[in-house]
């Protein structure tokens, strides 16, 4: 007798992930390929693009609203639909305290940690909006929560990326479009390059588990979600903070 898989949650879906080449975003693509959906990546490497497998990309700078706009665009003629939004791309900044904290650096860190985020929503809600239902999961930090010291950009970004998200959720509560983010502790990817051995080790002391997380355990947090199964969840965070988060 020949057994029959289950139809792949996602088999008619079209996801983007920004930031979709490598670290957290790679994962998250990776899983949502692998259940099925067609994933759209937006990034600004070319070269992991290229070597990046998915069903469209989009090499572009996600600080520029116009480029954007054009992503989403071209993601909507080349697939037919956007169905789930993952705003994965994001930079931890340098550490240092917020007194000696460069002011090219600071904005750097929230064009593309905020307003870049807020860019891609604003670009796929219309026509989430117009379709009727939609899934949106954003990056966050438990930075975001508690503040990280020597990363003040990096944990006013996140904490405003949880607060858009509440706010978005909100606004969509009486649709099928559900919008939350996910506060992940510290997750060994290539972002740790940008960080100091003593910031990776204070970060590390903070976890009660003693370990930093995977970008897979934050993926299959991420999915469920992008999924249908996440129906009475909106405007939340979600933690994968190995026993970190507080509240």
């Amino acid at each position: 007798m020949t057994a029959h898989l289950a139809t792949p949650r996602f088999a008619d879906k079209v996801a983007v992930v920004t930031g979709g080449v490598s670290g957290i975003g790679a994962a998250i693509a990776r899983r949502l390929a692998d259940e099925g959906a067609r994933v759209a990546l937006w990034d600004r490497d070319a070269d992991a693009l290229a070597r990046a497998p998915s069903a469209h990309a989009e090499r572009l700078d996600l600080t520029q609203a116009d480029a954007v706009a054009r992503a989403t665009e071209a993601t909507l003629a080349a697939l037919g639909r956007i169905d789930i939004l993952v705003a994965s791309a994001g930079i931890t900044g340098p550490n240092m305290p917020a007194w000696e904290y460069p002011l090219a650096a600071w904005q750097q860190v929230m064009d593309i940690n905020v307003n870049a985020l807020f860019y891609c929503c604003r670009a796929v809600l219309p026509h989430m909006l117009a379709r009727g239902t939609g899934r949106i999961v954003n990056i966050a930090s438990i930075a975001g929560k508690e503040g990280n010291a020597n990363a003040s950009a990096y944990s006013a970004s996140k904490a405003a990326v949880i607060g858009l998200t509440k706010s978005l959720g909100k606004e969509l509560a009486q649709t099928d479009i559900r919008v939350n983010c996910v506060a992940p502790a510290a997750v060994r990817t290539p972002l740790f390059a940008q960080m100091s051995e003593a910031q990776i080790a204070m970060m590390l002391s903070k976890i009660p588990m003693g370990r930093f997380g995977t970008a897979d355990e934050v993926a299959s947090l991420v999915t469920w979600l992008c999924s249908e199964e996440a129906s009475f969840s909106t405007g939340a965070v979600f933690d994968c903070s190995g026993g970190r988060a507080t509240y």
